[in-house]
């Protein structure tokens, strides 16, 4: 089936391999490559780097279909990272639109010209202000969190803005020990200062301290949204060589997706042209030689060809007015709940709306959301900040254009409010509600900081993520993984902003532990009695303990005693002879 992948410079893959991970790239020396190849299963497709004929780029979706889901019980993730439906994407249906100005402007060549000509003329001047990525990364090691991995070499693309800052795409700059940049036609590379990296949106911000960098350049300018079928041109250095690289296309899709990296749905363009390893970061310009999006991801599937992924100027601003306002990437919000469409005319009924009223129906809301005092399950979400939600949940977005009412959500910032109205036993209430990030139960990154362990007696504690789970199961570990932690992933959610998923992650063989060798990421569950509500808790329970025997109660009623004494004088044997220097990570000791 098709995935996304994230994309970066990587080394070539065996042919074998048919699915991509969406994870980092990397090229590094050979024995870092082989390294991480083997951990990541990682692997490329190249696609076609010329730029593509006008018949070529008159393609719309309906030659580039949305790959067909393989049954195997659970939805698994589409080629944009997102459960996908049971259905394939219908294709969207080509539309002529003028410019974003609303009005075409008629500047006939001397000759006839090709589009691709003209576009590729206009973005000539803003090509200098592209910059090469050389990122060095070095990634926790989850199973071994008291190790980390070894680091590897990665190269992306970038482009310089306005303020001495270049923006680049988050994954490409994950897990950084030193990133540096070089110019066009430069054989010098300045050290870079991260500024601010945004998760969610995929999105970093960097700075060079050396004013050297900065001369005789121009930073680029930002356009406005295109419209479908308005051309577009990706400018970075991708796999195949180290110069510059321009490929061009068309805008064939504009709508909510799910960003790989961010594990969230904002909104997204679909275009036709090539975007290959290393065009992460790259600007993707109109015919006007302004930016209007940020290369970040692609389609692999044997049915597609040349379908790339772009984050538009409204998310990207949106992540620099956040961090000029915040002096920090805060994040982008959400409401808080899940709900249900209300296309029946017999649910509509059930729940008391009239014949003139849409909305969608609160199956769940967020415990840790500001707004689960104020809203309930069933109530009807009907407008939101004054805008009407369709029964299907969506909203009037363009002319001839709708799109999920999320996008609404997500122009908010961090603690802004929204007037949000319901129906609730056939009444109509308005709340204002306060916007806030998702706290997720397994969260879908760490942000940097290396993971958190607790070991007692051989036993290492450890609180699930999403990068923990990948590093035990591999990228298909939505299907690998135990079934409990799978709908702890996917469906639970925290109680608290401090709730961890707790797990014993292996036993340290130990004449202390003989018998418990074999529990292996099993969830703990309550310590003599009490529940576990995180691993600083569990941590200071098990140290301040009086009582003769320890007691882990684990998932399917099994259970785990140790005596307390011999437990506690095992430990730092058992940690000198792994040569692990603590019995707990950083984060616990304050």
């Amino acid at each position: 089936m098709g995935e996304t992948r994230k994309r970066g410079r990587k080394p070539k893959a065996p042919a074998s391999t048919t699915e991509t991970m969406d994870f980092q790239y990397t090229s590094a020396s050979n024995a870092t490559q082989t390294d991480y190849v083997a951990a990541q299963n990682d692997v490329f497709s190249a696609a076609n780097d010329s730029v593509p004929t006008a018949a070529a780029a008159a393609k719309n979706d309906a030659n580039n279909p949305a790959p067909a889901r393989r049954g195997r019980g659970r939805p698994r993730k589409s080629e944009v990272g997102h459960m996908e439906d049971t259905e394939p994407h219908a294709a969207a249906s080509p539309e002529r639109r003028p410019y974003q100005n609303g009005a075409v402007v008629l500047e006939p060549p001397p000759q006839p010209v090709a589009k691709w000509e003209s576009v590729a003329a206009r973005v000539m001047p803003a090509m200098d202000a592209v910059v090469k990525v050389f990122c060095v990364h070095t990634e926790p090691n989850y199973s071994l969190p008291w190790q980390r991995k070894r680091q590897y070499s990665s190269s992306s693309s970038g482009f310089i803005i306005g303020g001495k800052r270049v923006l680049t795409n988050a994954h490409s700059v994950e897990h950084y020990t030193q990133v540096k940049l070089k110019k066009r036609g430069s054989d010098t590379k300045y050290l870079a200062t991260v500024l601010a990296i945004g998760t969610e949106c995929d999105i970093a911000m960097l700075t060079v301290s050396d004013d050297e960098f900065w001369e005789g350049v121009s930073p680029v300018e930002f356009g406005d949204l295109p419209a479908l079928q308005d051309a577009v041109t990706v400018v970075g250095y991708p796999i195949g060589g180290d110069t510059i690289s321009v490929t061009s296309g068309v805008v064939s899709r504009i709508e909510i997706l799910s960003y790989v990296h961010g594990s969230t749905e904002l909104l997204g363009l679909q275009i036709d042209a090539a975007i290959n390893s290393g065009n992460s970061g790259g600007p993707a310009f109109n015919d006007k030689g302004n930016c209007v999006g940020i290369a970040f991801q692609s389609l692999k599937h044997e049915d597609a060809e040349n379908i790339g992924y772009v984050i538009p100027t409204p998310v990207i601003m949106h992540f620099i007015q956040d961090y000029e306002k915040n002096g920090a990437y805060t994040g982008f919000p959400i409401l808080g709940v899940e709900w249900q469409k209300m296309e029946n005319p017999d649910l509509r009924l059930a729940m008391g709306m009239k014949s003139d009223q849409k909305g969608v129906r609160i199956r769940r809301i967020e415990p840790t959301a500001p707004e689960s005092h104020l809203l309930k399950p069933s109530d009807v979400i009907l407008s939101f900040d004054g805008v009407k939600v369709a029964n299907d949940g969506t909203v009037p977005f363009r002319h001839g254009e709708r799109i999920g009412f999320s996008y609404l959500v997500s122009q908010k910032y961090t603690g802004d409010t929204a007037l949000v109205k319901v129906l609730r036993d056939s009444k109509i209430l308005e709340f204002d509600i306060k916007l806030a990030t998702h706290k997720r139960l397994i969260p879908a990154h760490t942000s940097g900081t290396p993971p958190s362990y607790y070991i007692i007696a051989g036993f290492v504690f450890t609180a699930v993520t999403v990068p923990y789970l990948r590093s035990e199961y591999g990228k298909d570990y939505e299907f690998d993984a135990p079934v409990k932690l799978l709908d702890k992933h996917l469906h639970a959610m925290a109680e608290s902003t401090d709730e961890q998923l707790l797990v014993i992650s292996q036993v340290l063989v130990a004449d202390i532990n003989i018998g418990y060798e074999d529990i292996v990421n099993t969830q703990v569950l309550a310590f003599n009695g009490k529940p576990v509500k995180n691993l600083k808790s569990l941590a200071n329970m098990v140290d301040n303990c009086n009582d003769e025997y320890l007691r882990f109660d684990l998932e399917y009623q099994q259970i785990v005693v140790l005596h307390a004494k011999a437990a506690k004088a095992a430990t730092l044997d058992i940690l000198t002879t792994h040569r692990i220097s603590s019995a707990m990570s950083g984060d616990l000791k304050t």
